[in-house]
């Protein structure tokens, strides 16, 4: 993980996500946590994942694997992924749709593409975020919750298309219920469309899925691939060099810091030392006609904590 310098009055840092691999070929970048920035509002985790093609008789499968303490969020660009978890919940998500999984007290869950799309080959390009739960709400019943890509609002104006993913912004409010005040905005601006990045919410960012960003009256630019980090307070306007899509993410800081540990997030170290003896005791409940899982990856190191 690098950042690079920026001389854009309003920009704190700009991000430069390294690539990962995650098997099979199937690569994302993980913009967030990082070294410089570990949260974004309430956002602990980004990835970036594709867009990847996969031959027929290949798949995107991340097995069945745990998490406590936070909310993960899936979102399509293209492709399609099938969800399954342990409270029996089976539900593929296409382009535009929102999954929310609502991790609290532990939830087990398993994303693969799907059989008809496995055998044809298939294609994968979107984000999945984790987003930590407030202190008073880790702990909370696990829930599932699909949002279909109609009920999701979606604004437009002079080559400016916001859909908005979850929280508030721009005069809308997505139906995805969220335990804190946050913006996740998925933005797609025509050539030299211009958006305005308000001061809504104390900490925000903007990461470039495609094309470039100027910001107007300033010098710079920033390109696919980086996760270009506000100031509090500061207020620009974003104009597109081409065709470009950004993400926008947000909110209020949470109170206490947060540990990030494999795929368990808490404001205790030691809640998620349980969590890693409960997963390696195989006490989560398991995803119903799925025997397959993650195992705890044996170096795992102590809880870091994952403040902004």
């Amino acid at each position: 993980m690098t950042t690079r310098h920026s001389d854009v009055a309003g920009v704190d840092a700009v991000i430069l996500p390294p690539t990962r691999d995650l098997g099979d070929g199937f690569k994302v970048r993980r913009a967030l946590p990082s070294a410089h920035r570990r949260m974004v509002g309430p956002f602990i985790f980004f990835d970036h994942m594709g867009p990847a093609t996969f031959a027929a008789g290949q798949a995107f499968d991340v097995r069945p694997h745990p998490h406590i303490g936070l909310a993960t969020v899936t979102y399509l660009i293209a492709g399609e992924i099938l969800h399954r978890d342990g409270l029996g919940n089976v539900q593929a998500i296409r382009p535009g749709e929102v999954n929310w999984m609502t991790a609290g007290s532990g939830i087990v869950h398993s994303e693969r593409t799907p059989d008809t799309e496995r055998r044809a080959g298939a294609s994968l390009f979107g984000i999945q975020a984790w987003v930590a739960l407030p202190k008073a709400h880790e702990e909370t019943e696990p829930g599932f919750f699909h949002h279909a890509a109609t009920t999701i609002p979606r604004t437009e104006s002079d080559g400016a298309a916001l859909t908005l993913i979850a929280g508030r912004s721009d005069g809308l409010v997505s139906p995805v219920r969220t335990y804190s005040d946050m913006v996740y905005a998925d933005i797609v601006l025509e050539d030299i469309a211009r958006y305005q990045v308000k001061a809504e919410y104390v900490e925000r960012a903007a990461y470039v899925v495609s094309g470039a960003l100027e910001v107007v009256g300033q010098a710079g630019r920033f390109e696919a691939g980086e996760l270009v980090v506000f100031k509090p307070g500061a207020e620009l306007v974003l104009r597109a060099a081409g065709a470009t899509r950004l993400m926008l993410i947000g909110g209020e800081p949470l109170a206490e810091p947060r540990h990030i540990e494999w795929n368990f997030v808490s404001s205790s170290a030691e809640r998620i030392a349980q969590a890693k003896e409960d997963w390696r005791a195989q006490r989560f409940a398991g995803v119903p006609g799925d025997s397959e899982f993650i195992p705890l990856p044996p170096d795992t190191p102590s809880a870091r904590p994952a403040s902004a």
